[in-house]
């Protein structure tokens, strides 16, 4: 039973003192003490108490290590997501690894990704996915890579891979930049976001391509978040020769020319 350590845990992310808590509660101080350092037992009202305060239901409170918890599955729990810490649905980013104990980078294909809003926190899925390794990223981060579709995200292409790297803090989203989300209706979407979790508990999500209007997505709906890191495609995008550009081209070269010339025939000190 993890009670007495998960309402010292929950006091301390508050930044309360036993005082504080005590008065806001309207217990004595020494009972909260004891509740903490499990000396003493507890009653239905105690349980309800504490419950009610720090909106966590009491069999999380008693059932589950919260100080074990990722940030991201602490923060479903004190915006009331409480049902996914409980039993099969304890959300666990499962993972593999190589033969030097050294994390793989998945990979989640477009035919895969219909599969892995179920599976994502199954280690057997997980461990089904093809792998591979890129020497230059982090091995202290964890990341994986996602096959996208469609041209929202232009002038990052159709079918590109994207790579991220694993939020635990969904607090460390920064508005403006891109991620990688797997929803609870959509699946796994690519977007620019501003975050508005703190305000109004929801992420806005925006498409590169302007072509597709901006839209709002609650923290209920969202179970991963991985931060952009690179991307690999067959396509490049290249911007069409016109006359215009030739022109353009042509202007330049013929000023750099003139430059030169004019560097040879009035040489500095001369």
């Amino acid at each position: 039973m993890y009670f007495g350590s998960n309402i010292k845990f929950l006091r301390n992310r508050r930044k309360l003192t036993q005082d504080q808590l005590s008065n806001i509660l309207d217990i004595k101080r020494s009972t909260l003490n004891n509740y903490e350092n499990e000396i003493s037992g507890l009653s239905i009202q105690s349980l309800i108490l504490f419950s009610d305060y720090f909106h966590v239901s009491i069999d999380t409170l008693l059932r589950i290590d919260l100080a074990k918890l990722r940030e991201s599955q602490l923060y479903d729990l004190e915006h009331g997501q409480d049902v996914f810490l409980k039993g099969s649905n304890l959300r666990v980013l499962a993972t593999t690894v190589d033969r030097q104990n050294r994390d793989n980078i998945e990979l989640v294909s477009e035919k895969a990704k219909a599969g892995y809003l179920n599976g994502f926190s199954d280690a057997e899925f997980i461990s089904e996915l093809p792998v591979f390794q890129l020497p230059f990223l982090s091995s202290e981060k964890k990341y994986r890579t996602f096959q996208i579709k469609g041209d929202s995200m232009l002038p990052i292409p159709d079918k590109a891979w994207i790579t991220g790297e694993f939020v635990q803090d969904w607090n460390d989203i920064k508005s403006g930049s891109l991620y990688v989300l797997l929803t609870l209706n959509e699946g796994v979407v690519f977007k620019q976001l501003k975050n508005e979790l703190a305000e109004h508990g929801h992420l806005q999500l925006i498409s590169l391509n302007p072509a597709y209007e901006p839209y709002e997505l609650s923290v209920t709906e969202i179970r991963e978040v991985w931060k952009f890191v690179h991307y690999i495609s067959k396509e490049v995008t290249v911007q069409p020769i016109t006359d215009n550009l030739i022109g353009q081209q042509l202007k330049t070269l013929t000023k750099e020319i003139r430059d030169l010339k004019r560097s040879i025939q009035h040489p500095e000190g001369k």
